[in-house]
């Protein structure tokens, strides 16, 4: 392992890291919103069945939507879907014949959509298939791009900005040439809070922070 990989795991992905402890607040955050989330039926836009397996909440039953690979479950309970978050209600339908739930969960999701319309869409369909929502995407004006972790990478030019994922080192999977690295990029969109009221209206936005600044934000309907 390279020194930059062993930077990024202490960062982020080892059991110990300054990521770890964020997922691990996290998750604690959710259940102290939703204290009934053990009795709820969920579908997760965007998610993993392993980031299920792995989680220390478990719904009574959560259907894990994503549009390229939602993992294979060992267990009833989590049920995996291929499909677009944008319009999850059809593939839902065709894969479960459900299309309402308790809760809708999705992190990290809302900045890969590709572009405020299709940020519309996905809002549209937070709200068509249950009442109540958990939306968590990271905050754009945090210092630390968190995808790349390179300072202000979310500012610079699209040329900049895929120059890094082709070759920043910390990043978690470095792009292998530069059209890749470029759409990589543009896939990438960080929000504001003004944009996450626009598209959830009415939902309490919850604010992560650190050191005192907002890492991600979180629009809330419970």
């Amino acid at each position: 392992m390279g020194v930059a990989q062993k930077v990024r795991r202490t960062l982020v992905e080892d059991p110990r890291s300054l990521g770890a402890g964020f997922r691990s607040r996290r998750w604690a955050l959710v259940q102290e919103l939703f204290p009934d989330l053990s009795s709820m039926d969920v579908v997760d836009l965007g998610g993993t069945v392993e980031a299920w397996e792995r989680a220390p909440v478990r719904p009574a039953r959560v259907t894990v939507l994503n549009l390229t690979e939602p993992g294979i479950s060992r267990s009833d309970d989590i049920v995996p879907v291929l499909g677009d978050a944008c319009d999850a209600g059809a593939a839902l339908a065709a894969a479960t014949g459900r299309t309402r739930f308790d809760l809708v969960f999705s992190n990290s999701v809302l900045e890969h959509l590709g572009g405020h319309a299709n940020r519309a869409r996905f809002a549209e369909t937070v709200h068509a298939l249950a009442p109540l929502h958990w939306v968590q995407t990271p905050y754009r004006y945090f210092p630390i791009e968190p995808h790349w972790l390179f300072p202000g990478m979310q500012f610079l030019p699209i040329t900049a900005r895929a120059r890094v994922a082709e070759r920043w080192p910390l990043s978690h999977s470095r792009s292998p040439d530069r059209e890749r690295a470029t759409s990589s990029a543009l896939w990438t969109e960080l929000i504001s809070v003004t944009e996450l009221r626009h598209y959830f209206p009415g939902s309490e936005v919850v604010h992560e922070r650190f050191l005192g600044l907002t890492k991600s934000i979180i629009a809330v309907r419970r």
